[in-house]
């Protein structure tokens, strides 16, 4: 992957401020804007769990209060957006968001490719094909997936073959319409990060790419760092974080690993917490994430 790319100061707050729509810039990040080698990485949000009750119109305004500008819309929340959606209904969903500060990044569904059924298989690979028919629609550039688990009955090296195979198919067709396949890093087993190479040594095209999640088995094996290089250049447009402040996951040597690579991407709350004020938790968060990015230019 290319080393960390330079940008310049002023280029810096010029970007900066189109993210943050011209309002104030905080301390942290001014401070960092001064080094020679600024993080690009971005902070967005996952609608689950903290915003699974929003609708379209709650989640911008909450969103654009607590200065995040990027979601990630998991199906089958109160959004309301999913593959039934009529086409006059996908478009006024990219005009809300294209007329607001808010980026829509993608979608985050539930399909799967680890079925020994071949019915279900073909099921949740054309499903998924409906998904980024959709993610084209409503304006957002890639659909999330995830390996589940696997299953007694088949030898574990067939199901990643079948995934990597499945995800192969869905690249191609997601390059055809400008999309990106995210596999997310998920499941009991088949979230350790030598399984997910695996499985993306299978996919023969550019058009799949592998979704962070902060799970605790990347620090399993012989650690983070060994983990994350094993798939430092297959990442994808998103990475999924959890609570900043949960020190159990080292959340700054995460960050310095992705700033060390040149990440431009989003890095996506997807928070598990219950908080009463969910603006003022978000608020939270992006403050911890500024301080983080600070720390990891340094």
């Amino acid at each position: 992957m290319k080393a960390r790319t330079r940008i310049s100061r002023k280029d810096f707050l010029r970007d900066l401020s189109l993210i943050t729509g011209g309002t104030l810039v905080s301390a942290n990040l001014m401070a960092y804007a001064r080094s020679n080698a600024v993080p690009r990485m971005k902070l967005g949000l996952v609608t689950y769990l903290w915003a699974k009750d929003w609708d379209i119109p709650t989640l911008i305004k909450n969103c654009t209060t607590a200065g995040i500008f990027g979601v990630e819309l998991r199906e089958q929340h109160a959004h309301g957006v999913g593959i039934g959606l009529t086409m006059a209904e996908r478009k006024e969903v990219k005009r809300k968001f294209e007329e607001s500060r808010v980026k829509l990044i993608g979608l985050g569904t539930n399909q799967q490719f680890d079925y020994p059924d071949p019915l279900q298989l073909k099921e949740s690979i054309e499903k998924t094909k409906e998904y980024v028919r959709l993610s084209v629609d409503i304006g957002a550039t890639g659909v999330k997936v995830k390996p589940n688990e696997f299953h007694k009955e088949v030898p574990r090296e067939k199901t990643m073959e079948q995934i990597g195979k499945s995800l192969s198919e869905l690249g191609k067709f997601a390059l055809d319409h400008g999309q990106q396949i995210r596999l997310e890093v998920h499941g009991e087993e088949t979230s350790l990060l030598p399984n997910i190479k695996v499985m993306m040594d299978y996919v023969d095209n550019q058009g799949v790419k592998v979704c962070w999640n902060s799970n605790p088995t990347d620090l399993e094996g012989r650690g983070l760092e060994y983990n994350f290089n094993l798939v430092k250049d297959k990442l994808g447009d998103t990475v999924h974080i959890h609570e900043l402040n949960d020190e159990k996951y080292p959340f700054q040597k995460l960050i310095n690993l992705f700033a060390a690579v040149g990440y431009g991407g989003w890095m996506l709350l997807e928070c598990s917490t219950n908080p009463d004020d969910k603006i003022a938790a978000l608020i939270e968060q992006r403050q911890l994430w500024e301080k983080m990015i600070a720390a990891a230019s340094r």
